[in-house]
């Protein structure tokens, strides 16, 4: 089995226990991102920090409101961190190649630079992008259906009251009655076949061009990862150490300072993404509808201020680092793994 294929399913194993256990603060997170609020009712404050979000969920929706979208999100991340590990091994290794040819040339020391690192990384994120952003799609859609539904309501108990003729029990009845409709079910394919409703199949990959500038996120966490790897090897080299090899825990700490500077570089893109990707019907106000990145960009800064755009950064912060880090550590403990059997099986071979 190559090392870009191991790679991949070492990535993308470690993806789905990173994405199982840090799931309720990305839901969170979505709906924070998600969150219309106009700039005359922002000084009112928020509804509360991440922890007390997580409650009014599970109070409202149950626990598993914390969980929706979850099938289809580890689908996404088993299929996203395979194909971006897949082919970040696969340019990595023509990198490398590269280096080392110029090196033999005269040129360079045989080492990957940090630009090769970014295009490296870059070229294995677009690919990933433009595989998986339907799954993405549908996953947003789901976390923040009940938030959608909930706001449609309001919207119709504010137009009933303000235009109804009804006054009295007559209109207490009518709130009552709109109330007591249960949303209906809501699962993957009911998002599907909304997204299809509303804009064809090009519905599925909205937000692209956000996630696709998005693409220097992992570029820039693999070009702090990799040179601080890369750094820690080199310094051990040069003390002579007996070891060069890098331990689980410093994975897990390099990892996740990797993510702080990626997360929090990129972060206004990842909301005007989720942004595009959510339901667009949560309001007749066309202030809080858009139709393109640029669209959407212009009216979060209009209505809502620049603030808008690090909207539950803070959740995302301690998620995303914990995943990343939870991530690359289980990856590197399965590559590890894969190379231990590996020569284990070849002495067994050879013995006999």
């Amino acid at each position: 089995m190559s090392n870009a294929v191991v790679n991949g399913l070492a990535g993308a194993g470690g993806g789905i226990i990173a994405q199982i256990i840090t799931y309720p603060l990305q839901s969170v997170n979505t709906r924070q991102q998600t969150e219309r609020v106009a700039k005359k009712s922002q000084s009112q404050g928020s509804s509360g920090g991440t922890l007390v979000q997580m409650l009014q969920v599970i109070r409202s929706e149950g626990l598993g409101g914390l969980y929706s979208g979850l099938k289809p999100s580890l689908l996404g991340t088993a299929t996203s961190q395979g194909i971006y590990y897949y082919f970040y091994q696969v340019f990595k290794n023509k990198a490398e190649s590269i280096a080392a040819a110029n090196k033999r040339k005269g040129h360079g020391d045989g080492t990957v630079g940090m630009l090769s690192w970014l295009v490296v990384a870059a070229l294995a994120g677009a690919l990933n992008v433009l595989f998986t952003n339907p799954i993405w799609v549908l996953v947003t859609r789901m976390q923040t259906h009940t938030q959608a539904e909930q706001k449609i309501l309001e919207a119709k108990k504010e137009a009933l009251i303000r235009e109804s003729g009804f006054i009295g029990s007559s209109l207490h009845d009518k709130l009552r009655e709109l109330d007591s409709v249960k949303p209906n079910p809501y699962g993957t394919f009911q998002a599907a076949y909304e997204v299809y409703n509303e804009a064809g199949i090009r519905g599925f990959w909205k937000g692209i061009i956000p996630t696709m500038i998005m693409v220097c996120n992992p570029s820039i966490q693999f070009m702090i990862y990799e040179s601080s790897i890369k750094h820690l090897k080199k310094k051990r080299a040069d003390k002579k150490q007996s070891s060069v090899k890098v331990s689980a825990l410093e994975v897990f700490l390099v990892g996740a300072i990797a993510k702080l500077g990626a997360t929090v570089t990129t972060y206004p893109l990842l909301v005007v993404k989720s942004r595009l990707q959510a339901k667009q019907e949560i309001s007749t106000n066309n202030s809080l509808r858009y139709s393109g990145t640029m669209d959407a960009i212009v009216k979060m800064i209009h209505y809502e201020g620049f603030s808008s755009f690090y909207k539950g950064m803070s959740t995302k912060i301690v998620q995303s680092v914990f995943a990343a880090s939870v991530l690359f550590m289980i990856k590197e403990e399965l590559v590890k793994l894969y190379a231990l059997l590996a020569n284990k099986i070849l002495l067994l071979k050879l013995s006999k």
